[in-house]
């Protein structure tokens, strides 16, 4: 298996020789009391199975299917919310901007920046992260070939990124549905940097709901399940206590009430994976 270099968030370090982590949380900001329960929950599962976590949650979907959609709380009101969640619990954070002027102040509360795969090609937004000095997670858009992320990493790198996650969430095919190609995750970790694998997003079914997001979440387990034999260093997935009152992504969101059973699950295909290595 490729070794690729350590990037760290937070406490959390990804890469070759470190446990397979994961970033986990709802999708978007639904309330101040609701980010902060579940990220509440949610490090509590993942203190009993023993594995690393990193927090996730947006403060804007700047990419939802209908304009009349919930796009969370907005930059300042989010950006306070996750910092109460970081002062609560100490997991370190991770959020999406969207636009150059948002790298500065979600910096200031989050530990990882994330790129949504729609933005992955934006050079002006790659740059502003990267000079951040945090950790950018940049997912690779449903168009771009894995071995496409070279020139996406080299624009982080060249604008001075301390660190680089590059995420598959599925590639488009046809119309309406995504596959994930499992050799696109070894590859992207033949780049050097970890390789983050969106179980949930990649179970989207885009435009397909007629103005809601739609997807297959009843196949989560085994797609993660696949990711992880594949040799990953994280997987990512959305987890909300109630999936079908979630304000985004409702779909295709892991219940709260199984994140246990498959973290085990997960571990226990990781540690056969890495028992070669």
């Amino acid at each position: 298996m490729t070794h690729v270099r350590e990037v760290t968030a937070g406490a959390v370090t990804f890469g070759t020789g470190h446990p397979l982590a994961f970033i986990l949380g709802p999708c978007v900001i639904e309330s101040d009391a609701h980010v902060l329960d579940m990220a509440i929950e949610i490090a509590a599962v993942a203190a009993r199975v023993g594995v690393p976590l990193v927090f996730k949650a947006s403060f804007d979907k700047a990419n939802r299917t209908s304009i009349g959609s919930y796009r969370g709380p907005g930059l300042a009101a989010g950006l306070a919310a996750l910092g109460a969640v970081k002062a609560r619990t100490g997991l370190p954070i991770l959020t999406d901007i969207h636009d150059p002027s948002q790298a500065e102040p979600a910096a200031a509360v989050a530990d990882v920046l994330q790129i949504p795969a729609f933005l992955s090609r934006q050079t002006d937004l790659l740059v502003a992260a990267a000079r951040t000095g945090r950790t950018v997670n940049v997912k690779k858009a449903q168009f771009l070939a894995p071995r496409d992320m070279t020139h996406v990493v080299a624009k982080l790198v060249d604008s001075g990124a301390t660190g680089v996650l590059v995420t598959e969430r599925g590639t488009s095919f046809g119309y309406n549905n995504l596959v994930v190609d499992m050799r696109g995750l070894p590859m992207m970790r033949e780049l050097g940097y970890p390789v983050v694998f969106d179980v949930t997003h990649s179970l989207q079914l885009p435009g397909a709901g007629h103005g809601v997001t739609i997807g297959l979440a009843q196949y989560i387990a085994p797609l993660a399940r696949a990711g992880v034999a594949a040799g990953v260093d994280g997987i990512f997935m959305e987890v909300h206590d109630d999936p079908r009152r979630a304000k985004s992504d409702a779909a295709n969101a892991l219940p709260l009430s199984g994140l246990e059973a498959l973290l085990r699950q997960l571990v226990a295909v990781d540690r056969i994976v890495k028992s070669d290595d």
